[in-house]
């Protein structure tokens, strides 16, 4: 089997130049994009924000399965029926579990840990919870089963985001 050379003086076409584009002798088109977007949280997410803003902690409620489950949601994914109703529960909760971290989410080593845990929302169903920081004085003393209490930024301060709720801290027995 031969192979053969390809001759460019055969191929079909024009070579355009600059000049080409400047003068219109070939049409084209030029376009600078923005795009502008906004994002949709969506109604369960959005109510949950919307309280947060206003310092509350909402939660919706099953009816059929009896649950009430924080962070929100549009249908109960046990019994796949849409949430019955909407709710505000306590700003208090347990720790489910949680890490002690020496180095930040972009790898620099601090003193104090951060300790994001999750926190288990009293007037919630068992099991549901969020994820959370926690701050203490000591954290080797801490332990899952403690209780704890959002601590809220001001009400000027808040936007409607977790972050309205700085941390939480432990409820002294």
């Amino acid at each position: 089997m031969q192979s053969k050379t390809l001759d460019v003086s055969q191929l079909l076409g024009t070579n355009l130049r600059g000049r080409d584009f400047r003068t219109g002798a070939v049409f084209f088109e030029s376009d600078k994009r923005k795009f502008d977007y906004a994002w949709d949280t969506g109604k369960a997410i959005g109510t949950f924000l919307g309280g947060l803003k206003k310092g509350k902690v909402m939660a919706t409620y099953c009816k059929q399965c009896k649950r009430t489950l924080v962070p929100p949601r549009m249908f109960c994914e046990h019994c796949f029926r849409d949430i019955d109703s909407r709710t505000t529960i306590k700003d208090t909760g347990t720790i489910e579990t949680f890490s002690v971290c020496f180095v930040t989410w972009n790898m620099k080593r601090v003193k104090n840990p951060q300790i994001p845990a999750v926190i288990s929302i009293d007037g919630a169903t068992p099991g549901y919870g969020f994820l959370h920081l926690v701050k203490c004085k000591d954290w080797k003393s801490l332990k899952i089963g403690q209780k704890v209490k959002a601590v809220w930024k001001p009400a000027a301060q808040r936007k409607g985001a977790i972050t309205d709720i700085r941390h939480f801290a432990l409820i002294e027995d």
